[in-house]
């Protein structure tokens, strides 16, 4: 391992489904080197800001590092009897739909498999789902209604051979980021169109020929216009059409029924005629078509609708299987694709089988010897957290999540989790969830554990250990085979490491497969283990015989019993929940452009958190002014299913009516910022996927009295605020504090969270209005500890000079000393401001003066500062600020 910072071990970054190489070792200090791989065929050595900071994310602090029994430290053996004991009397009192697991597209796909097994096999029930049902279920449903199977036809190399690319509810700037520069590479050298289809101008939507900001919700009847407009101008296929599907003249029928002309879909999706005739014209005239869809469109009560939708119009045009072109679902975990080869949703059976079809149940118990297995689909992901808060399911293990946060009407699944009578939690770090553990089980993370996970072009790669697991961690297979072996299942379970579970994995792919399944990777049933540590990145399908081609459905043959693709009439319907004028604001959540779901990882390294390092909602100028609200304002957003706070970030991007709020703030990290609060359990009836983009919310001023700032080495859980966030900096944190009451009682609680220090450690000052109040400690070395800083809205100084002091561990100068409780460094200093790009850590100031200094495009600035020249997803920010220069020149 000494020499692994020049070679690197051979691993897969742990975050979106775009499933890019990494090359990781560890210096002889024990520092952690991270790079792209450039024979990794998904980004060629790329890596987007979170993967290029993954290093810095492997540290031990705040890891869970022992079992934990009702909070006190246990030994694995206790742990495992407990957990094991539990579940079997409850399955014995109860019968097996007491029990359920609700695990994550961040495990690996062996952590599925025995995970599912276990589950839906022995314990015999179909309880098992994942958080990969609030990101795709929609796509698995779409997909299986209208191919036969959960089949994703496209891969990456298509949207380099397009000659136009349609990206509808994806911001791929952000959450893809290293496809979408494979993406504009291909329109600087071939001249691709790019149409963006989104409610909000995003960074993706900077780089775009044609946006189309519709209404939210409103997809449906926009592709459903394309279907109309693509029969009426001749663009159909009609060969294709004929021999390879079914259900057309229906589908096309109600498409013309419900738009009926491009005026009409124009005026309900709330765009110009002009826009939607021109993608409509374009589209029509362009073969090599591909459509890239994600959360946008999955995130919906008619999230499958709408994926349909969009398959008819491929379906429609023959554009399918073939080069540059087909429907593509990008998914946003690095494994949802290899939790849905294992069946790890609940109405999956494993191997791409189906509890719809009584073959598929026998098959799969009998391959697993397994006469007690599920016969029925068990509950998705919602109505399974309902069961939970009614006592429907009596235990439950989660694995890798953070349902507190991350589930929609989050207050009800926290209480749910409070009254369930036996909660299990593995994880790697403690969470809003493990608050909720009876048991805490800690789990290897990244970096710690080997498998295999599959991108979203359906290529498998491996992760590959290169760290040790700290403490007393272990890898999830062994976690769930363990408890299994208690549960007196051990012969079904007796793995010795993760190549043999693959290798079943692979068997039962291919068993009793004649063709019928497109997943098949028999092949890799008998590799050995050395051919397993050196599998390269392959698609599937890995039949034993038969074709292996990586482009799937080129001969126009569907898994489907007549081998016929489905068109599958879809009508537009209204968004689940209505705006009113009691809640007149369509609030749409999503990715932050450098975080990771709740941030347990991310939200540990200061340069991921220094672009936005406090919970924002952005809403329209037009919205905020009707409102009373003004940029940096706390805002009180409330649903009917809770409330959060954010500051107000006025956005011309956003559409008037709506608002967006990042998904990812959790308790950890602020104050009743959660998204997941909000947010509508309303859930698609084909895919149990709830709406995440639409939800009715007002939006009102809080009438904030004081603001203040604790800059300090501790890791606090501040209590009683009315708000507060933190981020981290160099060997600390910055918490940023705020409330409504009076300036003194401010100063009060601030005092308190500071806490007891002995007083000649303290310095502090009081005006005699009571209105400011600053105070520092300092170390035994005379390095600043804490410095704590409170005053009316608006008078908080710059906090670079103490952020630096405080990383520089330094005993103060005298200087320094005096200037303390100004928080003003006592000689000039460069501010580096706002980080714009985390990749290089370049801040809005040192862009600014290159700008300033004559640079005048985005490559000049890359140039002079080393922004945007990584992962590009900076590069719609440098743009703007760009353009703003110029404006104030021209005025």
């Amino acid at each position: 391992m000494r020499d692994a910072p020049a070679t690197g071990v051979r691993t897969a970054c742990p975050y979106c489904g775009v499933g890019c190489g990494v090359l990781a070792g560890v210096a002889e200090d024990g520092a952690v080197t991270v790079r792209g791989d450039p024979e990794h065929p998904a980004n060629f050595g790329r890596l987007c800001s979170k993967g290029a900071a993954l290093g810095e994310t492997t540290g031990i602090d705040g890891r869970l590092l022992s079992p934990e029994i009702g909070g006190r430290q246990a030994s694995w053996d206790e742990a495992l009897d407990l957990v094991a004991s539990r579940f079997a009397q409850t399955i014995a009192t109860h019968g097996p739909d007491a029990v359920a697991f609700y695990v994550s597209g961040q495990l690996l796909t062996e952590d599925y498999y025995v995970a599912n097994k276990l589950m839906k096999g022995f314990i015999g029930s179909g309880n098992i789902d994942t958080n990969s049902r609030l990101c795709m279920a929609s796509s698995v449903a779409g997909h299986k209604r209208a191919f036969g199977e959960d089949i994703v036809p496209g891969v990456y190399e298509d949207l380099e051979q397009a000659d136009l690319v349609v990206l509808t509810g994806s911001n791929l700037a952000w959450c893809h980021p290293i496809l979408h520069q494979r993406l504009l590479a291909a329109r600087r050298t071939r001249g691709t169109k790019i149409v963006v289809v989104d409610p909000r101008r995003t960074a993706t939507a900077d780089d775009c020929d044609l946006h189309l900001a519709i209404d939210p919700g409103t997809d449906v009847k926009l592709f459903n216009g394309l279907l109309a407009h693509l029969e009426r101008s001749g663009a159909v296929d009609p060969g294709f059409v004929a021999a390879s599907t079914a259900g057309f003249a229906e589908a096309v029928a109600i498409a013309g029924a419900d738009a009926p002309s491009p005026a009409h879909v124009a005026a309900a999706c709330g765009v110009a005629e002009v826009d939607v005739r021109a993608f409509y014209d374009l589209f029509a005239a362009t073969e090599r078509s591909v459509t890239v869809y994600s959360q946008g469109v999955n995130q919906s009560a008619h999230g499958t609708d709408k994926v349909n939708a969009i398959i008819n119009c491929h379906l429609a045009t023959g554009r399918i299987g073939r080069p540059g072109m087909g429907p593509f679902s990008v998914t946003g975990q690095p494994n949802a694709m290899g939790g849905r080869e294992v069946g790890g949703l609940a109405n999956q059976l494993a191997a791409h089988m189906g509890f719809d079809r009584p073959d598929d149940v026998d098959r799969v118990a009998r391959f697993w010897n397994a006469p007690s297995a599920a016969r029925t689909a068990g509950l998705k992901a919602v109505d399974l957290f309902r069961a939970v808060g009614d006592g429907r399911v009596k235990a439950l293990w989660i694995m890798g999540t953070n349902p507190a946060v991350s589930m929609p009407d989050a207050a009800r699944v926290r209480s749910a989790l409070r009254a369930c009578e036996f909660v299990v939690v593995s994880d790697v770090t403690h969470t809003d969830t493990t608050r909720h553990a009876d048991v805490l089980l800690p789990a290897a993370a990244w970096g710690e554990k080997s498998g295999m996970v599959t991108n979203s072009e359906r290529r498998m790669s491996r992760q590959r250990a290169f760290l040790a697991p700290p403490g007393d961690a272990r890898p999830d297979w062994r976690i769930v085979c363990d408890v299994a072996q208690r549960m007196g299942f051990g012969d079904a379970f007796d793995f010795d490491d993760p190549a043999a579970i693959f290798r079943e994995h692979a068997a039962l792919s291919a068993f009793e497969n004649d063709g019928a399944r497109l997943f098949d990777i028999g092949a890799l049933a008998s590799m050995g283990d050395a051919d397993y540590e050196r599998f390269a990145p392959t698609h599937w399908p890995q039949p034993r015989h038969g074709d292996a081609s990586q482009r799937l459905l080129a001969g126009g043959r569907f898994p489907t019993p007549d081998g016929r693709a489905r068109f599958v009439a879809v009508r537009q319907e209204g968004p689940a929940l209505a705006v009113d004028a009691a809640r007149p604001i369509a609030l749409n959540t999503g990715r932050a452009r450098d975080q990771w779901h709740t941030m347990n990882r991310t939200g540990r390294v200061p340069r991921l958190m220094a672009n936005a390092p406090e919970p924002v909602i952005e809403i329209a100028p037009e919205d905020a002014a009707r409102q009373g609200l003004a940029e940096g304002d706390l805002a009180h957003v409330s649903s009917r299913y809770g409330f959060a706070r954010a500051r107000v970030g006025l956005s011309k991007g956003q559409k008037p009516g709506t608002a967006f709020l990042p998904m990812h703030w959790s308790g950890r990290f602020a104050a009743q910022a959660g998204a997941g609060a909000l947010s509508s359990p309303l859930t698609d009836p084909f895919s149990g996927q709830p709406e995440l983009k639409h939800v009715p919310v007002s939006i009102r001023r809080e009438a904030v009295a004081w603001t203040g700032v604790l800059i300090t080495r501790r890791d606090l859980r501040p209590t009683g605020f009315v708000h507060w966030s933190r981020r981290p900096v160099e060997s600390g944190w910055i918490y940023a504090l705020c409330g409504t009451e009076t300036p003194d009682q401010g100063i009060l609680l601030s005092r308190q969270l500071l806490g007891a220090i002995a007083r000649d450690q303290l310095v502090e000052y009081t005006d005699r209005r009571g209105l400011t109040y600053r105070a520092a400690t300092l170390d035994e070395a005379g390095a600043l500890a804490d410095a704590l800083l409170v005053a009316p809205p608006g008078q908080l100084p710059s906090l670079d000079w103490l952020a630096s002091l405080l990383g520089s561990r330094a005993p103060l100068r005298p200087a320094e000393r005096m200037a303390l409780l100004s928080g003003r460094s006592p000689v000039p200093m460069p501010a580096v401001g706002r980080i714009v790009c985390a990749c290089h850590t370049v801040g809005v100031t040192q862009i600014a003066a290159a700008v300033a200094g004559g640079c005048r495009s985005i490559e000049a600035i890359g140039e002079s500062t080393r922004a945007g020249t990584n992962c590009g997803s900076c590069r719609s920010e440098i743009r703007t600020m760009i353009d703003e220069a110029r404006l104030q020149a021209a005025e």
